[in-house]
């Protein structure tokens, strides 16, 4: 399910990984330096070129698996105005694009919150609860504005059999998402 790579994008001594990644978007609002406001080809030149375009009309759904991207032409060019890293597709198996795979090694089926959040602590941002209601938490990197969703309740339907040591199905702390806003959403809240 994973892909190892080298693991260049942080440096140091420690190989980066998949945590790094999300630590980085978190912080910087940014995937392998593409951010808000880029357009598709862009995009395609940073992740490539394998994945699935969803078209409306002046907007598309750009999905490669991990990252999803929304598009917008509002009166231009198409333009990405939404970021949101889909961590919990990785359980089924659901695709790292080649490129994260190299920048970053592996990635693995879950991402822990507490480890990311001790990742974002180190590259200098704080870590805020945003909305703690519900099933999912939301939590807020104030410094960039991207929301961090964790799966608080991963039986939220009471069935009762969640197993909560199989490591294919998601656990409470595991990250389910991180959403990179648009620029007027992030400066508005």
């Amino acid at each position: 399910m994973t892909t190892a790579g080298t693991g260049t994008a942080g440096g140091g001594d420690r190989p980066v990984s998949g945590l790094d990644f999300y630590a980085r978007v978190a912080t910087r609002g940014e995937v392998l330096g593409v951010g808000i406001g880029s357009g598709p080809g862009l995009w395609e030149a940073v992740l490539g070129t394998d994945c699935l375009d969803d078209p409306g009309r002046g907007l598309l759904r750009r999905d490669y698996g991990l990252v999803e991207l929304s598009f917008a032409a509002d009166g231009g060019p198409l333009s990405c105005f939404g970021i949101s890293v889909r961590a919990h597709r990785l359980v089924h198996d659901q695709g790292v694009p080649p490129a994260l795979a190299r920048a970053y090694g592996e990635f693995t089926p879950r991402a822990r919150f507490e480890e990311v959040r001790s990742r974002i602590l180190a590259l200098g941002c704080a870590v805020e609860p945003d909305d703690l209601s519900g099933d999912v938490h939301r939590y807020r990197v104030p410094e960039s504005g991207v929301r961090v969703f964790v799966v608080d309740d991963p039986d939220p339907y009471g069935d009762g059999d969640h197993d909560v040591h199989d490591p294919g199905l998601h656990q409470a702390g595991d990250i389910w998402s991180l959403s990179v806003p648009p620029a007027w959403w992030a400066r508005s809240r």
